[in-house]
């Protein structure tokens, strides 16, 4: 068996009917060329053979029930896993468009997994147009996050269009792991090394983890600060309860246009990812007639995963930051989002790394018990709207010779935050994924136009305007003048 850290284990413990806690992944791809028409069948018989089941695909909780992901949740390995029933074949009516596509994922996404097996499911579906199809695969939050769900399905794929009979995603191994021996043999004597080992980090971590949350206390105080605190966003159409349909929509753009975007606005990436989405969400909410007099706030998942750390579960924190959306002013609007999330990273960087998992959990507090206690959506919200924005592979991938044309991450909502914003860039392009309630928030579909009619305005404001090349003057043309006299003859001397 394997213990599930405090972080992990709070995914399960607000997992319920309206708020299944699985994440997506959606890869489109595209057949490679003379495939013959059966290249689907023989791809998935080829994933449902006799592989070994990697971890985490393999674990299975100790206990499924409620009070069991509460009081003592635990992994535990699944040596009799049906891959019939997590490995799907699914169809669009052909010629599929992406519309349809983004239905059905809409609605695989609502359903949620079985406790009692292991928590994923993968669907292959066929019949997209442009002799396309895609690979949606879901796993529940704490067996994996954002970064190590890129990485593992990385991992999966290759750069070589000519690679064949390649290993499906569960039979891939992380390539190494910091996981201590007390995590993977749960002991008394282990579980007692390990809370010696957590007393220790705390004691030494306490007075800077004190110092940050007193500096947030503060700025909730007096907004003066700049420092973005939880509960100092309004309460919005966004965050009231949720049901258990969800709702998908995609946008997509070239990676290059947002970093020109940055550079010219002397902006990160992720500001333009925050300015986007704050401009799409105040136009949605005006044309709602509900948009709130004070900004609204974002989430924001920051990576904490070393950069050679292949381990799964959850490695973040968090930060919240302004969007601005209580400014009319684009420009205005794209430098508070900029001096927000500088003064949010500032703050996030006072404290050591090891303290940054305690500091997570304090900050998210309020979230988790809000949604334990049944209060999330009844209540002023911890931030608005979760955005995030993961790096993805940047060389172009292929499964089987079948080229990645396009990756897009479908995320969770819970009560009290029913829109989730997730960017995850790929081989040049950045990819927008909408993971929205269906009944809180009708149309939420025009979000992804709107981000994109936000960006060709930016684009509008920043890129500096040719200037009118003047004609060159015309030379004045010369006054004709008095035509020569013909020379008289000279007089002859007399």
């Amino acid at each position: 068996m394997k213990r599930i850290g405090t972080l992990d284990a709070s995914w399960l413990a607000v997992e319920s009917e309206d708020t299944p806690m699985h994440v997506g992944n959606l890869q489109i791809f595209s057949l490679p060329e003379n495939a013959p028409d059966t290249f689907l069948r023989d791809m998935l018989n080829r994933m449902k053979a006799d592989f070994e089941v990697a971890r985490p695909w393999c674990y299975r909780l100790v206990r499924p029930g409620m009070l069991g992901r509460l009081l003592v949740p635990a992994w535990k390995v699944d040596k009799n896993i049906d891959l019939d029933y997590h490995v799907r074949h699914s169809a669009l009516p052909r010629p599929g468009s992406e519309r349809e596509l983004g239905i059905l994922v809409s609605r695989l996404h609502s359903n949620p997994l079985d406790f009692s097996r292991p928590l994923w499911e993968c669907h292959i579906i066929e019949g997209l147009e442009n002799n396309r199809f895609a690979l949606y695969t879901k796993m529940h939050h704490s067996m994996i996050d954002g970064i190590s769900g890129v990485r593992l399905m990385q991992r999966v794929l290759s750069v070589d269009p000519e690679e064949r009979n390649m290993l499906p995603p569960w039979a891939i191994r992380p390539q190494s792991t910091r996981a201590s021996k007390s995590d993977r043999e749960p002991s008394i004597p282990g579980a007692i090394s390990h809370a010696m080992e957590a007393l220790k980090i705390q004691a030494d971590t306490a007075p800077r983890l004190i110092s940050a949350m007193t500096r947030l206390v503060q700025s909730a105080r007096h907004p003066e600060d700049d420092l973005t605190a939880p509960f100092s966003g309004p309460t919005s159409v966004l965050n009231g309860r949720v049901t258990g349909q969800r709702r998908f929509a995609t946008q997509h753009y070239e990676l290059s246009r947002l970093k020109d975007m940055a550079k010219l606005a002397d902006a990160s990436l992720n500001d333009i990812v925050l300015y986007l989405s704050g401009t799409a969400l105040r136009r949605f909410l005006i044309e709602q007639n509900s948009l709130p007099k004070i900004p609204l706030t974002a989430g924001i998942p920051v990576n904490i995963r070393p950069a050679d750390d292949e381990e799964l579960g959850t490695a973040i924190s968090f930060m919240i930051a302004s969007l601005a959306t209580d400014e009319a002013n684009p420009m205005a609007r794209l430098e508070q989002i900029k001096h927000s999330t500088r003064r949010a990273k500032e703050h996030l960087q006072t404290l050591p790394r090891s303290a940054l998992n305690q500091y997570t959990m304090l900050l998210m507090s309020p979230y988790i018990l809000q949604l334990m206690s049944g209060l999330g959506g009844r209540m002023r919200p911890v931030f608005n709207v979760t955005i995030s924005n993961v790096p993805g592979p940047e060389r172009e991938l292929y499964y089987e010779g079948a080229k990645l044309e396009a990756m897009y991450p479908v995320s969770l909502i819970a009560h009290g935050g029913a829109l989730n914003i997730t960017c995850l860039s790929y081989a040049g392009s950045m990819n927008f994924g909408f993971t929205g309630c269906r009944d809180t928030l009708p149309s939420m579909q025009r979000l992804a136009v709107y981000t994109g009619e936000a960006l060709d305005e930016l684009e509008k404001l920043l890129r500096p305007k040719p200037a009118l090349r003047k004609k060159p003057a015309a030379k004045p043309r010369a006054k004709p003048g008095p035509k020569p006299r013909a020379p008289s003859a000279s007089k002859k001397p007399s």
